[in-house]
């Protein structure tokens, strides 16, 4: 997806010229300026679309990946066991902007680029997955040894066993810390801003540099809260289901 270039007018300071009166009048105005909600609406919603787009495309490849690294893992193949070790290792200690930093800038050098949206959702996509694979890779290890026999000792395979009888235990232990982790990473979108990608920061804040006014940024906070109080909530609902289901 192409980035979009930022507003180049200059700076609307006829509608910051109007008086206040009080302390009330001056906040609103700063926080709340209505013509230029109404005017910098557009451009927060498009922010919002661009946000929705990354972090549906992050949790999707992100826990997908995660998984099937964590049952790559349970064959037990030392070589691939440790390149997946080194992966997860290095991605979570990388902090996510210096990555981003580093693939959109970096790239380029050795005849790779990608746009800043490609970017955001790679490096975004492959922290998450370090983090669900280890996520996983508890639930796994949870499982006790017993239900591995017993499923092995009825004839099923190695593969068999861990698609129907683990994984499925696993998954539904993991989904708690595997839910707060995908909410805290889909949030770093706001990162993207960094590289040029429009979505709300970048949006909120080209808008206020133009504009002079704190009332771009406090819309993006408002679409920001819109957009995962919603993903929050139902965070909260799985990690209650879940719970009860185990007690």
């Amino acid at each position: 997806m192409d980035d979009i270039a930022p507003d180049a007018s200059p700076p609307d300071t006829t509608l910051l010229d109007a008086p206040a009166t009080d302390a009330w009048s001056v906040f609103v105005r700063t926080f709340f300026n209505p013509t230029l909600i109404d005017r910098y609406t557009p451009s927060i919603l498009e922010g919002m679309w661009i946000t929705i787009q990354v972090a549906a495309l992050v949790v999707i490849t992100g826990i997908v990946l995660g998984l099937i690294l964590a049952s790559l893992r349970t064959f037990r193949i030392r070589p691939i066991n440790f390149l997946i070790v080194v992966f997860v290792d290095m991605f979570r200690a990388l902090p996510p902007l210096v990555v981003i930093l580093l693939v959109y800038f970096g790239l380029p050098g050795v005849g790779i680029s990608l746009t800043g949206f490609a970017v955001l959702w790679l490096v975004l996509s492959l922290i998450l997955a370090a983090f669900a694979e280890e996520i996983f890779w508890s639930g796994i290890l949870s499982i006790r040894q017993g239900q591995w026999e017993a499923a092995r000792s009825t004839g099923l395979t190695m593969t068999q066993t861990l698609g129907y009888v683990v994984l499925p235990q696993a998954v539904r232990l993991t989904v708690p810390p595997l839910t707060n982790r995908t909410i805290a990473i889909t949030k770093n979108t706001a990162l993207g801003s960094v590289i040029g990608v429009p979505e709300i920061l970048s949006q909120a804040s080209s808008a206020q540099s133009f504009s002079g006014s704190a009332t771009p940024l406090m819309m993006g906070a408002i679409a920001y809260v819109v957009l995962f109080i919603p993903v929050v909530l139902f965070g909260r609902w799985l990690e209650t289901r879940f719970a009860w289901r185990r007690a």
